[in-house]
């Protein structure tokens, strides 16, 4: 992977350019041809990559947090996902999905 040196921002493969991902910044350079066995352009996540955010995603049979309020119904139950949303060094986030109205929300430590 490859960062801006102008922003830090991603830098993305773009012909024989690397291109910035930040629209407001805009910066490129030319593509270092000798680190092509290092970077990996990817344009979509793979499964273990993606939240189980969508409406038909299956949370039943996932453990279930009985130390929650739906905004919904008000059931205090709910199924729940953890995955690691920002740096090793911050809890995870966990993923709810009420067992009585099927409401997604999410939840911080």
């Amino acid at each position: 992977m490859q960062f801006c040196d102008d922003c830090g921002s991603m830098m993305k493969a773009k012909g024989d350019r690397m291109i910035c991902t930040n629209d407001e910044c805009g910066s490129s350079s030319e593509r270092d041809r000798d680190l092509e066995d290092e970077f990996v352009s990817t344009e979509s996540q793979t499964g273990e990559e993606i939240i189980e955010s969508d409406e038909n995603a299956n949370f039943e049979g996932k453990p279930k947090a009985t130390d929650v309020i739906c905004d919904k119904c008000e059931t205090q139950e709910a199924w729940y996902t953890l995955k690691q949303t920002a740096s090793a060094d911050e809890p995870p986030t966990r993923f709810f999905k009420c067992t009585e109205c099927g409401h997604r929300w999410r939840g911080y430590n």
